[in-house]
């Protein structure tokens, strides 16, 4: 009887270093709820990668976006230019403050929002732009920054996909007034579910802390600066626990070799598909110049949906999971509440139709990943 094929998923994570001994030794310390040594100690790792900035830590990347919102002030009448290619929480995180989301195109090489468009988006109602780093390849944050700056709007970075990578030689998540960070379990460090506040605008610092906990100003109480905390703003409950902090320092830890490990891989897969890619009209994912790629996915960009839909099928046949991506916000059931319409963002819908993931994790094996790339390039 023949052996079944091992399954090949999208995602793994998997353990790289200290992980469980730190949330064992954080269980010992008696202090799980939050803002200890382990929480500290994430935080200033971070900041080192982000130039100083100020970090903090948070439940999700999402609830980092809804503190961003929060300190703009973000209110109803406002407009947010986001990416209409990408995840809903970019969205969501302003229109729960009564903005309307304006939604932007993409390029067609790098995925990320086109610049080009973005100075005719912009009204009086502007009060940011949300620029995310598609695949950890930065956005083109020069002529962004140019256009922001010009027209006194905020820029807020969604680095979901994009620590580790850089623009021109400067961390991606460092150009704007702040970014956001995501530390699920399908991004490079991961600790199931985390984010982070990455504040450029150092002035925000103060406030991010009371909004990070619950509206009080409980971070100065246990710092000795007042005699006790009480209610003084807005906002909710975003510090996540010290589990999780323990657990992601683990990672932090061994970030150079799992970044090594996904250049690796991805590598790997672009020299291995570059040949049958060209010659079935396949665009594959690129890093153009002047970017550092955190290596986040793999992509292919199949040339119509029906030959995508079937590689799809010929990948689940060999026990090979790719997936598609992002169904783009402007042609959504709520997107289209915001005046959102089939034809705005034609890049951005072509791409949806067309692309394919690949597996990819740090733990992947160049024998799993041989059989991707022969599962694909027997299509």
């Amino acid at each position: 009887m023949t052996k079944p094929l091992e399954k090949i998923s999208f995602n793994r994570p998997s353990l790289v270093g200290n992980e469980l001994a730190y949330v064992r030794d954080a269980i010992e310390l008696g202090h799980i709820s939050g803002d200890g040594s382990y929480t500290r100690r994430c935080e200033e790792v971070l900041s080192q990668l982000m130039g100083g900035a100020r970090v903090l830590l948070t439940t999700s990347c999402t609830h980092a976006l809804e503190m961003a919102a929060l300190l703009l002030d973000i209110r109803p009448g406002d407009e947010v230019i986001v990416p209409s290619f990408t995840f809903v929480s970019a969205a969501n995180a302003f229109v729960l403050r009564g903005a309307r989301p304006v939604f932007i195109d993409s390029r067609p090489d790098t995925l990320n929002m086109d610049e080009r468009l973005l100075a005719g988006l912009i009204t009086d109602r502007t009060r940011a732009v949300v620029a995310m780093h598609y695949g950890g390849v930065g956005c083109e944050m020069d002529a962004i920054m140019t256009v922001a700056r010009n027209a006194g709007v905020k820029v807020i970075e969604d680095n979901a996909h994009g620590l580790f990578g850089a623009y021109r030689g400067q961390a991606l998540g460092t150009f704007g007034d702040m970014s956001t960070l995501s530390f699920h379990e399908t991004k490079n460090i991961f600790c199931g579910e985390g984010g982070a506040l990455v504040l450029n605008d150092l002035l925000l610092a103060a406030r991010a802390e009371v909004l990070r906990e619950k509206g009080t100003n409980r971070s100065r109480f246990f710092r000795g600066e007042v005699d006790k905390y009480t209610w003084v703003d807005l906002g909710s409950s975003y510090v996540p626990s010290e589990m999780l902090a323990a657990f992601l320092l683990g990672q932090l830890e061994k970030r150079d070799d799992v970044q090594a490990a996904r250049q690796r891989i991805w590598q790997r897969y672009h020299d291995g598909l570059a040949e049958w890619a060209g010659r079935r009209g396949v665009q594959l994912a690129e890093v153009p110049p002047h970017r550092t790629s955190s290596h986040h996915i793999f992509y292919l960009l199949m040339p119509r949906l029906d030959e995508r839909q079937a590689l799809i099928a010929h990948l689940r046949e060999r026990g090979v999971q790719g997936i598609f991506h992002y169904i783009p916000l402007h042609s959504s059931p709520m997107g289209q509440q915001f005046g959102g319409r089939a034809g705005d963002c034609p890049v951005a819908e072509s791409v949806s139709d067309r692309i394919v993931r690949l597996p990819f994790y740090s733990s992947l094996a160049e024998e799993q990943q041989m059989r991707v790339i022969e599962a694909v390039t027997s299509f």
